[in-house]
């Protein structure tokens, strides 16, 4: 069974549909990539998933459970963390304490103390690769620094699912296979993955799967180098340079 399904996923904006009609499915530690144009409705669905937006029409459900329409904070208490594409930690917070913030947030939050959440803080700082960084002040991190705290944020929700929104976008080449191997090591510790990206190397290196969202619309879905592949997505997305250098 699916650890998060959506059917008939609609939101609307007064007059504008974000998403259409898109149905979707996570399986179990997948790497489900999500990819597509700017403007094409891919954090917006997010956004639904994790409970910014409710939908306007269609249901959500992990595991097993409705979670269409749920506060945010209720969603992370089930399971559920996410990064943001514009990544903003709490700049007058260290490190350690920006991660503490998900440690109290998130599936364990109601009976985490703050002693708790401070030693959670520490291991996925350590295991992200900041275990030097701790005492920073969050502002005086570079970006890819940045990056790799939005995610020790999420992971210190203890997830069954996250949701990283361009964790690799402003990274270079070295930096972004350091995240794709980051990644397969929390797929390795159980947690499900849904990635948006338009780094091509990371999605053709750590994705199971990946769908393609197009003006709201969802256009392809399925194994990776069937859907790099598909005339719809190349069109749409993907380019004919693309399709050229690859080939």
């Amino acid at each position: 069974m699916a650890i998060l399904e959506g059917k008939n996923i609609i939101k609307r904006f007064a007059g504008l549909i974000a998403v259409n009609n898109v149905d979707f499915h996570i399986n179990p530690n997948e790497i489900l990539g999500l990819i597509g144009p700017n403007g094409a409705g891919k954090t917006t669905l997010v956004n639904v998933i994790a409970g910014v937006y409710a939908p306007s029409q269609g249901q959500i459900q992990f595991k097993g459970q409705t979670i269409s329409g749920e506060k945010p904070y209720r969603i992370g208490r089930l399971g559920i963390s996410r990064t943001f594409q514009v990544v903003k930690p709490f700049p007058g917070m260290t490190v350690k304490e920006n991660a503490a913030v998900g440690a109290m947030f998130g599936a364990g939050g109601k009976k985490t103390s703050a002693k708790e959440a401070i030693k959670k803080a520490e291991e996925v700082l350590a295991f992200v690769g900041l275990a030097d960084q701790i005492n920073k002040h969050a502002d005086q991190l570079n970006v890819p620094s940045r990056k790799r705290l939005e995610m020790a944020k999420a992971l210190a929700m203890e997830p069954d699912l996250v949701l990283f929104d361009e964790v690799m976008a402003g990274l270079n080449f070295s930096e972004i296979d350091q995240a794709v191997e980051l990644i397969r090591k929390i797929r390795e510790n159980g947690v499900t993955i849904l990635i948006i990206e338009h780094v091509m190397r990371a999605i053709k290196n750590v994705c199971d799967r990946i769908f393609v969202l197009h003006h709201g619309e969802k256009i392809a879905d399925g194994p990776v180098a069937e859907v790099l592949n598909d005339e719809d997505v190349i069109k749409a997305y993907l380019g004919r340079r693309y399709k050229e250098l690859t080939h």
